[in-house]
């Protein structure tokens, strides 16, 4: 398989850097970098117009130069700057020109100056002053003004600034920063001052797109679309200044082509709620993301007061049971089997922002020509033009709400039985993000689920919490807790297993597989560091881990018929030390071949048979084994061995009580040797193996033949094996299970079932 390695923009985007260094500002790129790097230019950087679900025709992009200096965390101003930083990339990002971390006891301070555009009327015009992320607290100042404050570090805000203005000439504004990294119970995703393993470098300061903007007085100030594929109708909210006497109108376009309008007279209040229809309906799918445009003007008097632009899918996104009993997830009221990727969002120039719009995209691209349709956007909110072209592109996201204190006193074990508890402050905190993330990213047909914890991260209130997000947003799937401590709440059941698979149940809930995979292949000369990388499983050569990801693909597919609804492989790209992305992080090398993959992925979106059980496993109701803690029996694995004066015991077998698994026969050290019948009525042509496992080595034999070795252990849940090469030692009537198991040295554990996925539906 030969090794796709893009190489992009190496050479057409060297100008922009080769004349940073004129401008007081150079790119600290001492390790890997993306191939856009080159593309990035102090006088264009991101210029693309920051709000797609709303866009205006008048707006200023303040990305690019602006001076900057570290001072103590209590210092009043700046005093002189030290150098160049360029905006929007975080202070600790190469591309910033800073690469540095200010840390809890000092702040990070920008400044630069700007001039009102002259075609901007602002004696009758308010000017408005965005700024797309900043992490964490910041405090603004214009002309010497205090314009205000905002704490968060992934949801947009605004400053009215028009009164702080000169009335002409240069306009100067000084923002503050700081930032308590893991410090702090804020939401941080997965930023540390000592990054390592799944931990990465900390993000410090404005790090998406600063912007001006020219509106009225009276000015539309946000959109609420909620698509209705019953009636086909479009739910349209409408907050807006000042109104008085005015009139909103909601303009729909199909292929450029006006389709449909209508009106409400706005008499007074800051909100509206009306409703368009859309004739000639066309869904929005995954292989057909149809987007309509959306006019939305502001009229007084029969005048234009003020105008937007939009857009809009029609799409619904929901649960329902399938004829075997499990709930399925549906898009527009069908079932879709959804199979997505772990998506961290870092780069190795940029950190959380990317160098280019391009290369936000691209990675999208990447896993679309994969055969995923879905990812999970893990414990970061991206940029807005993320999510639009995920809505252009017909890719399913999952959106996590960005986690605190993945280690610290928030934090709730995969076994405990407690949420934490936050303080007032921490929780106020937390859930203003929370409550931002759905307000400001609600329109964007893609996101098609909230994921309000991971793992026990800060988990805290999980209860009320998942029922205030079902009430808040009750179109999209609410994925209370993925991973680790479910309360029995949300609309599914998520759990991770590394490497995986494995499912848990719930009848009323969609069984999810939140996080597995994580197979690791370091690829010499796009590594981050030079030695400890790693992955769950880590492979030398793209032929191993193809055939590992492929065997893992047979082994996941097959919980489509107990109900698996979706999975979720861990990871698009290597982030850091971090290898096991199906990308580099310098996204130069693809590991695996697209167009297999695709291939392979192709029968997850097809119908599946249903699972049949020809050997319980202990799960559910413990189970009866022969068993002997003897070495000594000659040909004990073949069919002929006589066991009758072996002891029976009730699996699982195991050392102690255990959280995960029920308790059964105690094993406490040395070799353990298992024997049990089945029966066929015919040999099937699929067979598969549900395990729970802690041991030095397993070996599983069908009827005298060795078709299985174990090695290692599971974690929490049973993992689920394909063994294909198994199904010719089966015979009809009666067969015989042997497994030889030696010890670990702690927490012995063992228990094994067997089961086939019938003929495909």
């Amino acid at each position: 398989m030969k090794i796709n390695i893009i190489w992009l923009f190496a050479i057409a985007g060297l100008p922009g850097l080769l004349t940073a260094g004129q401008n007081g500002w150079e790119p600290v790129l001492d390790k890997i970098e993306t191939p856009w790097a080159s593309e990035v230019n102090p006088k264009n950087v991101l210029s693309e117009y920051p709000r797609p679900a709303m866009v205006r025709e008048e707006w200023k992009n303040l990305n690019g130069l602006w001076n900057y200096s570290i001072t103590s965390a209590g210092a009043e101003n700046p005093g002189e700057y030290e150098g160049k930083i360029l905006v929007p990339f975080p202070a600790e990002s190469g591309l910033s020109g800073v690469c540095e971390h200010p840390g809890l006891e000092r702040c990070l301070w920008y400044e630069r100056t700007f001039e009102v555009p002259k075609k901007w009327d602002v004696q009758n015009q308010r000017i408005l002053l965005h700024f797309g992320a900043v992490d964490w607290h910041a405090q603004v100042w214009v002309n010497g003004r205090f314009a205000g404050e905002h704490k968060g570090g992934f949801d947009p805000f605004t400053f009215d600034i028009t009164d702080f203005l000169s009335g002409g000439g240069s306009e100067k504004i000084v923002v503050k920063v700081w930032d308590p990294t893991d410090q702090g119970s804020q939401a941080r995703g997965k930023q540390v001052t000592e990054p390592g393993g799944i931990y990465y470098t900390p993000v410090t300061g404005i790090w998406q797109t600063v912007w001006l903007e020219s509106v009225p007085s009276s000015f539309i100030e946000s959109l609420k679309l909620t698509p209705d594929i019953d009636t086909g109708q479009l739910a349209i909210s409408v907050e807006a200044s000042e109104l008085n006497n005015n009139v909103i109108k909601a303009d729909v376009y199909m292929d450029g082509q006006w389709l449909s309008s209508a009106a409400v007279a706005a008499q007074s209040g800051d909100m509206k709620i009306f409703s368009v229809s859309v004739p000639k309906m066309r869904l929005w799918r995954i292989d057909d993301p149809f987007l309509y445009d959306l006019k939305i003007t502001l009229r007084k008097d029969g005048n234009i007061v003020d105008k937007v632009s939009s857009y809009f899918g029609m799409r619904e996104v929901g649960m329902k049971r399938d004829e075997d009993g499990f709930m399925r997830l549906t898009l527009n009221k069908e079932p879709i089997f959804q199979y997505g990727v772990l998506d961290q969002g870092w780069w190795p120039d940029g950190l959380y922002t990317a160098p280019t719009d391009e290369a936000l995209k691209y990675d999208i691209e990447v896993l679309q020509s994969m055969g995923f349709n879905m990812l999970r956007k893990h414990v970061k909110i991206e940029p807005a033009r993320y999510y639009y072209h995920c809505d252009r592109m017909g890719m399913l996201v999952w959106q996590d709400m960005p986690n605190a204190n993945p280690d610290g006193e928030l934090r709730v074990g995969s076994g405990d039985s407690e949420d934490a508890v936050r303080d007032d402050a921490s929780a106020a905190q937390f859930e203003t993000e929370l409550k931002a993330m759905v307000d400001n990213y609600y329109n964007y047909p893609s996101i098609a689920a909230w994921v309000l914890f991971n793992e026990g991260w800060g988990q805290y209130q999980t209860e009320s919490m998942t029922e205030w997000l079902e009430n808040y947003d009750p179109t999209r799937i609410c994925n209370a807790v993925s991973g680790w401590a479910d309360r029995g709440v949300g609309d599914v059941y998520d759990i991770h297993v590394y490497p995986g698979p494995g499912i848990e149940s719930d009848p009323d809930r969609a069984a999810v597989l939140g996080e597995f995979g994580g197979l690791g292949w370091p690829v010499p000369g796009h590594l981050w560091r030079d030695k400890k990388n790693w992955g769950y499983r880590n492979f030398s050569s793209q032929q191993e881990l193809w055939e590992r990801y492929r065997s893992l693909m047979d082994d996941t597919w097959g919980l489509k018929g107990q109900g698996l609804a979706a999975a979720i492989y861990t990871q698009t790209t290597d982030v850091e030390g971090e290898v096991n992305g199906l990308l580099t992080y310098d996204r130069k090398v693809i590991k695996l071949d697209p167009e297999k993959m695709t291939k392979l992925h192709q029968r997850f979106y097809e119908p599946a048979g249903p699972s049949v059980t020809i050997m319980k496993d202990s799960e559910e109701r413990r189970q009866l084994w022969k068993y002997s803690r003897s070495s000594e029996h000659e040909g004990w694995h073949k069919p002929d061995f006589d066991d009758r004066s072996w002891s029976s015991g009730e699996a699982p077998f195991i050392e102690r009580e255990n959280t995960y698994i029920p308790k059964g026969t105690t094993w406490e050290e040395g070799n353990l040797r298992l024997r049990r019948t089945f029966n066929l009525e015919e040999v099937p042509s699929d067979l598969r193996m549900k395990v729970f496992y802690n041991v030095g080595q397993a070996d599983v034999f069908i009827n005298g033949i060795k078709v299985k070795q174990l090695r290692g252990r599971c974690k929490r849940h049973y993992q689920h094996i394909a063994v294909p090469e198994a199904v010719g030692a089966l015979r009809e009537g009666e067969n015989i299970v042997a497994v030889q198991c030696s010890a670990p040295d702690r927490r012995a554990a063992f228990d094994l079932g067997l089961y086939y996925v019938a003929n495909e539906k």
